[in-house]
């Protein structure tokens, strides 16, 4: 017989940068701490309802990883310019939330080197350093230069994509056998390669809009896993409500299980059920 946790709405694992990361799970009022869960079973079965991460209303179906329909076409966090940041449109004063994007995209930026499934460039608000990176499942981490706002941050980002890949595989993140890389040397050899595309930022934005982070070593971050899957299959709350097995370790916002993984986040709004043995 499992016992019963907690029962609530989902949002994304908390973390904190211990060693190993520290994990909870926030189901409505409750959360639970993960990591005392790994070597034994855990169970997770959706209740049938999503409620919107935002406004908390029902929903039949979830929208960018929580939201309702509504929300999602008219939250300035859910418009196409935070998954592609370099579109940012506030400057032209169509901001869907011009408050909202005062508050979140016109502030300093952190472009970053991460090994999470190799080597990628990303960005992040200077606020949420080390959380991006955990949840991403990184490895190890470097902040490489500071910018004044979120459309400086995606244009740097796609500066740098010419060199360096900005993507994770989530597959490859999830597998045994992680490789140190050497992210000082990384860094530099970037910057050699865009020096003249820096120099053409800086001229476009101004001096004090771009400000390259050196003398730093890189972040290395671990995680609370006892043992890998052996074969990476994910679970989708949406075709099977249950999902149950050995939970192995947690790693960005996925749980291990030695049945397959599931992207916590992803499910973001679903009315969950946790239990253990």
């Amino acid at each position: 017989m499992l016992e019963t946790l907690a029962t609530g709405v989902a949002r994304k694992m908390r973390s904190r940068l211990t060693a190993p990361v520290s994990y909870e799970m926030p189901l409505g009022e409750s959360s639970v701490g993960m990591n005392e869960l790994i070597g034994g079973t855990v169970r997770l079965r959706y209740l049938g309802r999503i409620f919107c991460v935002h406004c908390g209303r029902a929903s039949n179906k979830s929208f960018n990883q929580g939201y309702c329909y509504p929300c999602f076409q008219s939250l300035a966090q859910c418009d196409s310019c935070i998954i592609h940041p370099e579109r940012c449109h506030f400057d032209q004063g169509t901001c869907r939330e011009p408050a909202w994007g005062e508050a979140f995209c016109m502030q300093d930026h952190i472009v970053y080197l991460a090994n999470s499934s190799g080597l990628k460039v990303g960005i992040t608000r200077s606020t949420q350093i080390p959380t991006r990176w955990i949840d991403q499942g990184a490895i190890q981490a470097l902040a490489i230069a500071r910018v004044r706002s979120r459309l400086q941050s995606g244009v740097l980002e796609v500066m740098f994509k010419k060199f360096v890949n900005d993507k994770t595989n989530w597959r490859d993140m999830l597998r045994e056998g992680d490789q140190p890389v050497d992210l000082i040397y990384e860094r530099n050899t970037l910057l050699e390669n865009s020096a003249e595309d820096l120099k053409e930022m800086t001229e476009q934005y101004g001096f004090h809009a771009l400000s390259l982070i050196k003398g730093i070593e890189p972040t290395d971050i671990t995680y609370p896993v006892h043992g890998y899957p052996e074969k990476i299959s994910s679970f989708n709350f949406d075709k099977d409500p249950v999902v149950e097995g050995t939970l192995l370790g947690i790693k960005g916002q996925y749980l291990m299980f030695d049945t397959g993984v599931i992207n916590i986040r992803r499910f973001g709004g679903y009315e969950l059920e946790l239990a253990r043995d």
